[in-house]
């Protein structure tokens, strides 16, 4: 039988070396690329009545004051904008009409140009598709209300999982492992988006932070499904030891949990293939969480648990303080 709790330390190596480049951006400022809702600033988005391009609409934007503005393309002539925060009014005037706002200015200086604007049914416009601004203060909230259900999240995981396990010897131990491979997955998920963002300028958002929750789920129920089967095994007590009970409980399961991924993986790559630019990021987040959250669950999850449970954790912590304990008293009989 295939023997894969006794190759656990090849696994920690694998995932360390594909961790390790992500956790050195992510040591490099700026860490990561924040979208307008952790930052403040203004999207738009428009549509063009003739063709044209990506860099003349960057030009066209340079040249009313806004060389800082970032466009993406949207298919269909269509563009979307990012840009500092733009007023949307600028007020009443006391007597006369009222004076015309930031947004209106730009409004009117990007309908004239190329033929105009299309509403999304074709018609002739002279107003955005779509806008929408963020204050400073408002995205301040935003990115510390982002952390706390992070946080929220993996606490609640590890006390459900700890009373659903309470039945067996040490339940804690099931928790804490599960929040590791969590973490995992996160920190695999970001390091990623922090190399993206330094070289193709990939930004996170609101639609991240929901991919990463969603990953955190996906990870936390693919762990509990082998925990689930190794408590059942242990129960039974037909299987020698605790790692024979793991193993075995990996490969009675590993094959559900690798058909549901793949599953889910072909529908989020169908969706990455056709949708729309605006949920790209968001799908590429959720492709790199399911794959890290199968890996996880299967090769982090329940080797840390076997880990815990056989004592290798204090075994090395023993062997490098006495490793610093022999290299402490050799410097001192050399001095």
């Amino acid at each position: 039988m295939l023997n894969l709790v006794a190759k656990r330390n090849w696994f920690y190596l694998f995932s360390f070396l594909v961790i390790i480049p992500g956790v050195i951006s992510l040591m490099i400022p700026p860490r990561l690329q924040p979208g307008i809702e952790f930052t403040s600033g203004t999207t738009f988005s428009f549509r063009y009545a003739q063709p044209t391009t990506q860099g003349a609409v960057k030009s066209l934007l340079s040249s009313i004051g806004y060389p800082e503005a970032q466009v993406q393309t949207a298919g269909n002539n269509e563009f979307l904008v990012q840009t500092k925060e733009i007023e949307g009014s600028a007020g009443t005037a006391p007597v006369g009409p009222s004076l015309p706002s930031e947004r209106d200015k730009i409004e009117t200086a990007l309908a004239n140009a190329h033929g105009g604007f299309l509403d999304t049914k074709g018609n002739k416009t002279s107003q955005f598709i779509e806008f929408s601004s963020v204050s400073a203060s408002v995205s301040k909230q935003i990115g510390r209300d982002a952390a706390i259900a992070v946080l929220l999240a993996s606490v609640a995981i590890t006390l459900y999982i700890t009373w659903s396990f309470s039945n067996v010897p040490n339940s804690l131990r099931y928790g804490v492992s599960a929040i590791v491979a969590l973490l995992h997955d996160v920190l695999l998920v970001v390091g990623v988006f922090s190399i993206l963002g330094k070289f193709f300028n990939v930004q996170v958002d609101t639609f991240f932070v929901t991919a990463v929750l969603t990953v955190v789920g996906f990870s936390v129920h693919d762990s509990i499904v082998v925990f689930d089967r190794v408590r059942e095994n242990v129960a039974r007590g037909l299987i020698r030891n605790f790692p024979d009970a793991v193993n075995h409980s990996l490969l009675q399961t590993m094959g559900r949990s690798f058909n549901t991924s793949l599953t889910l993986i072909f529908s989020v790559l169908a969706l990455l293939l056709l949708g729309g630019s605006s949920i790209r990021d968001f799908l590429l987040a959720l492709l790199i969480g399911v794959a890290t959250g199968t890996y996880s669950s299967v090769f982090i999850a329940s080797m840390f648990l076997v880990t815990w449970q056989q004592g290798d954790i204090p075994r090395l912590w023993r062997r490098l303080s006495g490793r610093q304990a022999r290299s402490r008293a050799a410097e001192a009989a050399a001095e």
